[in-house]
């Protein structure tokens, strides 16, 4: 009798410590379940961030661009016989301040087209990769604009002189 009891006991322990390792492991599923959707929040946020400070950078852009513009729109009706002289300086400006702008549309169009490519990313490690390369991209779009359009201003410049 004291066999089967302490079997039985044996028993109820076993299947009570079943129990308890099942629990801990949905327990620890659910963990992990949480932790990769508080990841996958917390990237879309990165993300959402990300498309704000471009949506901010590119309205700082265009407003430079329509200063520049309105500097060489009021040059191009400055007197006629300076105008005849300044002319062609005044066309090669326009160019290049027209390719600004267009090139400046396209970035837009492919970080947006890049932003949609990250957030259908799977794998978080490597859209966190992503995150940060287009950001360093957009860095250096961002530099590489300010410097054309100093060099755009300084021709400005010369031709209001």
């Amino acid at each position: 009798m004291k066999k089967i009891s302490s079997l039985w006991l044996l028993l109820l322990g076993f299947t009570l410590f079943l129990r308890l390792a099942s629990n801990l492991w949905a327990a620890a599923d659910q963990l992990e379940e949480i932790r990769q959707e508080q990841t996958k929040t917390r990237q879309q946020e990165q993300v959402k961030e990300l498309r704000q400070r471009e949506q901010i950078e590119n309205l700082k852009r265009d407003q430079q661009i329509n200063q520049s513009q309105q500097e060489l729109d009021q040059l191009k009706q400055q007197k006629v016989d300076e105008q005849s002289q300044k002319q062609p300086q005044a066309n090669q400006t326009q160019q290049q301040l027209d390719q600004l702008k267009n090139d400046q549309q396209i970035n837009r169009l492919q970080n947006e087209l890049k932003l949609n490519q990250i957030q259908r990313e799977q794998n978080p490690s490597r859209q966190q990769e992503q995150i940060r390369e287009l950001q360093r991209q957009q860095q250096m779009d961002l530099l590489q604009d300010q410097l054309r359009k100093n060099q755009i201003q300084q021709d400005l410049n010369r031709l209001n002189r």
